[in-house]
């Protein structure tokens, strides 16, 4: 039988760390490693960008912790059918690796074919670790999934206007730690405890996105301006009749 290989890309998406501080730029703000260059295959910063700028870039988000990728970006790379997606901001995501659960569930539920978490039907994987593992441990030729890639897909243009140095903003697709991760109706008709059911249902409050605004914006913002202006117990002349 001959040997599965992964290509050097995704062995490296899936092996990288992100999210942590870039090394050639840790006095520099905003350094979080949140891109994957497909051609170097490592994890680099916002200010590592104009070395890659003729390089397929990829960006990584963040969803409760864990890595993951839009899903209209990893399908350009690889066939993603029966991954389980979640969707964060109206837009869906993959998980790129499997994340640590207390406990398996099993029985007559709907389980990843790798480590075992629960799913909704009729996905078979959690994460790309997960689907791409098993068709290896399988003997499958992963060449039947892989996409060429096509660099105008991932060019550099995609983060041409993102601010590197200037006030911390929040971007409208941003996930908080504090998203949705489950969806509490897929355990129904599970063997998972009723625990399992509410540590799921208590991810669901405080979502909340803050965004910076101009300093007395608004009508309300000119009236408490306005009032903060005036001199404090000076006579007020009433209106000529």
């Amino acid at each position: 039988m001959e040997m599965v290989v992964k290509p050097a890309w995704l062995e490296g998406l899936m092996a990288e760390t992100f999210f942590g501080v870039c090394g050639a730029h840790e006095n520099r703000r905003k350094n979080e490693k949140n891109v994957f260059c497909l051609l170097c295959c490592l994890s680099i910063c916002p200010h590592c960008l104009p070395s890659h700028r003729s390089h397929p870039l990829l960006q990584v988000r963040r969803y409760v912790y864990h890595d993951v990728v839009r899903l209209g970006d990893l399908e350009k790379l690889i066939e993603c059918s029966y991954i389980q997606p979640y969707t964060i901001n109206g837009a869906k995501v993959i998980f790129l690796n499997q994340r640590p659960q207390s406990r398996s569930c099993k029985g007559s539920a709907n389980i990843c074919f790798t480590c075992d978490r629960i799913l909704q039907e009729p996905f078979h994987f959690c994460s790309l670790s997960c689907k791409v593992n098993h068709l290896v441990d399988q003997g499958e030729d992963l060449s039947t999934i892989l996409h060429k890639i096509d660099e105008s897909d991932f060019a550099f243009s995609q983060f041409e206007g993102l601010r590197v140095d200037g006030p911390e903003l929040i971007e409208d697709d941003q996930i908080t730690p504090n998203s949705i991760l489950e969806d509490p109706l897929q355990y129904k008709g599970s063997s998972c405890s009723s625990e399992t059911i509410g540590n799921a249902d208590m991810s669901v409050r405080g979502t909340e996105v803050v965004r910076k605004k101009k300093k007395g914006s608004g009508f309300l913002g000119g009236i408490v301006l306005s009032l903060s202006n005036k001199r404090k117990g000076a006579p007020q002349r009433a209106p000529l009749s």
